[in-house]
């Protein structure tokens, strides 16, 4: 593999293409956006700079990082002779099938097709084109340059092949692979989300208060951060739709999202990306003061 196109120069999407123009392989970022592309670039080339001053990169490096991506605003164009694809798009079922169904037909027939979704089926997603055997989750995490974990999902149809193959890739980035099964918030999502909706009802039925049951969590249970301010920094409209797909996926009570949080959302206060979610960003991206409605 040395081609890699990937969709989505938002958070995600170029983290990916960071982490992959850093280990050497030539990059085409994709977005709708030209303005989504250059802030993508922009993230990219300040996140380097940091490394330079941690000394944990030399100047070198961030040249041949940069010099790896190749920016297209048309999927045709950016596609085309690529090995692999990861799709990091927003996190919606309807746009994710539409993108693979797309590939499917513009892409090679031996062009692996990874989504880096959270939460939604890669069966489904497979179902979609023509190639479900090639289909497969690359779960990476936020920040996706420091974190080491890739979930690595596979379908119903993900070929052993396609599994070992992605799981080999994902080594060569740095990272830490780690196969799951396809079903409903996958590992890392079934486990964290419940564990965030249960703070979040505990702040609603008045238990204790925003930093008070941060603190909890971050002292008690070594968490680096509290729950309620990991819900802001993921974003609550994503915490949201996470918790529906595995509600929808499983019927089961207790992936139900609690009241607040559909409320917070429907407010449109989705934490650090709209400046409030639980705590306040107006002046600070940090996790520095409570919004007003919990003070």
């Amino acid at each position: 593999m040395k081609h890699i196109a990937v969709i989505g120069a938002g958070t995600m999407g170029n983290g990916i293409a960071h982490v992959f123009a850093q280990h050497g392989f030539q990059v085409n970022l994709i977005d709708i956006s030209q303005a989504s592309l250059d802030r993508g670039l922009a993230t990219i080339t300040k996140n380097l700079d940091r490394m330079m001053a941690k000394e944990t990169i030399t100047q070198q490096v961030k040249d041949a990082t940069l010099g790896n991506i190749t920016t297209y605003t048309e999927l045709n164009k950016g596609v085309t002779q690529t090995d692999l694809v990861v799709e990091a798009a927003t996190e919606n079922l309807n746009i994710k099938l539409g993108i693979f169904k797309e590939l499917d037909e513009l892409c090679s027939p031996s062009t692996i097709l990874a989504t880096n979704t959270s939460s939604i089926s890669i069966t489904q997603i497979g179902a979609a084109t023509q190639r479900p055997e090639k289909v497969i989750g690359m779960h990476f995490m936020n920040p996706v340059p420091i974190m080491k974990l890739v979930e690595i999902i596979r379908g119903y149809s993900t070929s052993d092949e396609v599994t070992k193959t992605i799981m080999d890739l994902s080594s060569k980035l740095g990272k830490v692979p780690t196969e799951v099964n396809d079903y409903p918030g996958f590992v890392a999502n079934r486990i964290l989300m419940p564990m965030i909706n249960e703070a979040v009802e505990t702040l609603y039925n008045g238990v204790a208060g925003v930093q008070e049951i941060d603190t909890v969590m971050k002292l008690g249970m070594a968490h680096p951060m509290g729950p309620l301010q990991l819900a802001d920094f993921i974003g609550l409209d994503v915490c949201l739709s996470i918790l529906n797909v595995m509600y929808d996926g499983f019927k089961n009570p207790k992936y139900a999202p609690c009241p607040l949080l559909v409320n917070m959302v429907m407010a449109g206060k989705l934490g650090v990306k709209s400046g409030e979610g639980f705590y306040d960003y107006s002046t600070s991206r940090k996790a520095e003061k409570v919004a007003a409605q919990f003070s």
